[in-house]
């Protein structure tokens, strides 16, 4: 019986060596070949799907906008950077886009949906719904009639909230809410659609409504008292600790334990 002898060390090194040459080489080859067919023209983008809320930008003009900046083939392009130039038009909120196999692009776009003016008036701000503030053409604001709020930018969804929830107790006395403002120092200040201006002072927001809920409760007995309806109302400061004080058109008074303590 033969016995094979064992293979010598230099010779198992060298067959390692060609046999790690040619995996780079295949490797290599593949990695070419990849990058070859994911330039290839057969993948450059066809077109772009675009579906959602396209009420503000039309299909057309979205194109017209993105397809300058689409760098790449269907396998190539930088999706995220797609997103983020589709975000940068007017109106646009939020996009997701998605390849569709085997050279188009499919975005479904989220608008803006302005519920508010933001800012002194004149400044081409807005609110949306999810009390982010936005830049807009204000001519293309769809509502006739929008409500003003302003006060820090980082605190929009604050006073969002806050008008939201002062506004239906405004409305059941059919007295507008039409301007909110936070200030720096955290006091709102509110103007009804009449002209009256009110100081509702500061506080945690459920403090700052139930002060509300008291003035609104009672302002009508106290203008009714003076001859008044809620009509002549010019003015309010609500930030007496029980009580207001109470601007009527011809009248001045103060309601609460405060016009007492004068009396």
């Amino acid at each position: 019986m033969t016995q094979s002898l064992p293979v010598p060390l230099d010779v198992k090194l060298m067959n390692l060596t060609a046999n790690l040459l040619l995996l780079a080489f295949v490797l290599l080859g593949l990695s070419m070949g990849g990058r070859w067919l994911a330039h290839h023209p057969v993948f450059a983008i066809r077109g772009l799907t675009v579906l959602g809320d396209v009420s503000h930008n039309s299909a057309l003009t979205l194109r017209a906008h993105v397809g300058p900046q689409l760098k790449g083939t269907f396998l190539t392009v930088d999706l995220g950077a797609v997103r983020q130039a589709f975000e940068t038009v007017p109106w646009v909120r939020k996009a997701v886009v998605q390849r569709e196999f085997p050279n188009r692009l499919r975005v479904i776009l989220q608008e803006h949906q302005a519920v508010a003016y933001w800012g002194e008036e004149g400044e081409s701000t807005l609110v949306n719904s999810y009390g982010e503030v936005f830049e807009a053409n204000l001519g293309e604001v769809e509502q006739e009639t929008l409500p003003r709020l302003d006060g820090p930018a980082e605190q929009s969804a604050q006073v969002l909230a806050m008008y939201r929830d002062l506004q239906p107790l405004f409305e059941a006395l059919d007295l507008p809410l039409e301007q909110l403002v936070l200030s720096s120092r955290g006091n709102w200040q509110a103007q009804l659609a009449s002209g009256a201006s009110l100081e509702l002072g500061s506080g945690e927001p459920a403090e700052v409504t139930a002060r509300v809920r008291q003035f609104l409760g009672t302002v009508g007995q106290v203008a009714a008292h003076h001859g008044r309806n809620l009509s002549a109302l010019e003015g309010a400061d609500l930030r007496y600790g029980q009580g207001y004080a109470l601007r009527l058109r011809g009248v001045t008074t103060v309601a609460g334990q405060d016009q007492a303590k004068r009396q």
